[in-house]
């Protein structure tokens, strides 16, 4: 199998950049068609989609297209998010090829993962607040795409990049969305205890979270009342236990670096590789520099990746699949043939 990425970008919303986007993919490749694309495009291609994924089937000789829109893209040469911008993946594997066991890739641009999606197979991805999908080279009305990839075997990272803030503890009081007591106290004092002094004032909330059972998304904090309740992204209930976690830019690093060693530990190098961060991640968190594309880079020379920023990663628990926040999602892909 063949695989080959490109990652482009210009001043307008120009269907010819989802083109140019193919044709480097095709010549990265070694190839003059593909089997199959991945295209992401950034939000920009909102209202001209179809015109770009015909340019992109004419010049890849194929309409097994599949992608969304979203806040920015990324490759294995660098990311983009400030300009109009398309990048690529292009396989020369046939489409019927793929593995029935094979994990959904999904794509959606609603505001929730889709309930259908909970349960059933595993399934990765990335969702994109009001994202236009395709697949098939063709716009999804429901705003929600997948696909199987025509692969082999199949390696998936995530990493939160949180570090635990002191020990767990008891729920014993919430309303609704407001965790109002654990831990023998108010949630605020609570928070503040296991912060740095120059925090305790005014905690970052967007950087930090409560934790519950290994491997399910971490739970955000999205204000705090005036008597000391915490809102959160999801409810709690009495009797869970939960920790404090915090993400700060060394330690996610850190993260990122264990995950991708923990996918790899005694396998070969992937082929290629798909790349699923959040807007609360890559440059926006990092001071204008992706380290968790960089750690990918040096740890994979030269293996083509392609990915985008969005909302959030979908990915399977133990419960079901979910949708998580502030996390990076990297998936390894091996071929079928030796």
């Amino acid at each position: 199998m063949s695989a080959g990425s490109f990652l482009v970008s210009g001043s307008t919303p120009d269907p010819e950049l989802a083109a140019e986007a193919v044709r480097g993919a095709l010549a990265n490749a070694g190839l003059s068609r593909a089997d199959h694309i991945l295209l992401f495009l950034t939000r920009d291609f909102a209202r001209h989609a179809p015109p770009a994924l015909r340019a992109a089937a004419r010049v890849g000789g194929t309409i097994a297209i599949t992608g969304c829109t979203a806040y920015g893209l990324l490759s294995e040469r660098g990311w983009h998010l400030e300009q109009p911008g398309a990048v690529a993946l292009v396989l020369d594997t046939p489409a019927g090829n793929e593995i029935a066991s094979a994990p959904l890739l999904s794509f959606t641009g609603n505001r929730i993962l889709p309930y259908d999606w909970q349960g059933g197979g595993p399934r990765f991805g990335l969702l994109d607040a009001e994202a236009i999908t395709w697949s098939h080279g063709r716009v999804v009305d429901q705003a929600s795409a997948e696909c199987r990839l025509p692969a082999g075997a199949f390696h998936p990272a995530v990493s939160p990049g949180l570090s635990r803030l002191g020990a767990a503890l008891s729920v014993e009081a919430t309303t609704g969305y407001e965790l109002r007591r654990l831990g023998g106290m108010r949630a605020i004092d609570s928070l503040r205890l296991c912060l740095p002094a120059a925090w305790r004032d005014a905690p970052p909330l967007h950087r930090l979270a409560l934790l519950r059972e290994h491997g399910q998304p971490a739970l955000s904090m999205l204000a705090v009342t005036a008597d000391g309740a915490l809102t959160l992204g999801e409810p709690l209930l009495p009797g869970e236990t939960v920790q404090w976690a915090i993400r700060q830019p060394d330690a996610a690093a850190a993260d990122m670096q264990s995950a991708l060693s923990v996918a790899v530990d005694g396998k070969k190098t992937p082929d290629f590789a798909l790349m699923f961060s959040c807007l609360g991640r890559g440059p926006l968190f990092y001071g204008g520099e992706d380290r968790d594309l960089a750690l990918f880079r040096e740890r994979f020379p030269g293996v083509p990746l392609i990915g985008a920023y969005g909302s959030g990663q979908i990915a399977p628990t133990a419960n079901g699949n979910r949708l998580f926040q502030n996390t990076v999602l990297t998936l390894l892909y091996e071929s079928a043939h030796v």
